[in-house]
């Protein structure tokens, strides 16, 4: 009889600690629900600020670029010309052949010719949204790739604050 006991005691200390060691398939299932949820939230997060990164990214690149042609303009007193375009800001080559390229220097360390989703960025020498001869036109199509949609990002000269900070038409910066 005490091997009959023995036997029972073992198979239920050991049933008992089956079951204190597994997890049944509603908790198994919980558990997973919950990760889910979790992953779907930040996921949807991450991924909207993604889209909200590249975009603050493509208008930090043209203010690079802006920075580029006014540093052009104080050494030429000119914005490059249509024909230049805005690779005259890293490659020398593309200057006007009229310019003297003594005064040319790298103003990008680095071609920045595409905006974030690997579109060119547009640019115009004289401005079609301005009357003042002194604004060009900058601009990337943004996510879509299409010019004149709602998610264009463009970029404005400061129009008569440059002249101001230029000096007004001789070029010149103003005394401190």
């Amino acid at each position: 009889m005490r091997v009959a006991d023995d036997v029972a005691k073992r198979s239920g200390v050991r049933g008992s600690r089956r079951a204190r060691r597994a997890f049944t398939l509603i908790e198994v299932l919980i558990v997973l629900a919950i990760v889910l949820a979790l992953g779907g939230i930040v996921g949807v997060a991450v991924l909207g600020r993604s889209d909200e990164a590249k975009v603050d990214l493509a208008k930090v690149d043209l203010n690079t670029l802006e920075a580029g042609l006014k540093q052009f303009r104080f050494d030429f007193n000119r914005w490059p010309t249509d024909d230049e375009g805005l690779a005259v800001l890293w490659n020398q080559e593309r200057l006007d052949p009229d310019a003297d390229p003594e005064q040319w220097r790298g103003y990008l360390e680095q071609p920045l010719a595409s905006d974030r989703w690997g579109n060119e960025f547009g640019y115009t020498a004289e401005s079609e949204f301005s009357d003042d001869a002194s604004q060009y036109d900058l601009w990337s199509n943004g996510p879509d790739g299409e010019e004149g949609t709602d998610d264009d990002i463009t970029a404005r000269p400061m129009g008569d604050d440059l002249d101001d900070m230029m000096g007004g038409d001789d070029g010149m910066l103003p005394p401190p």
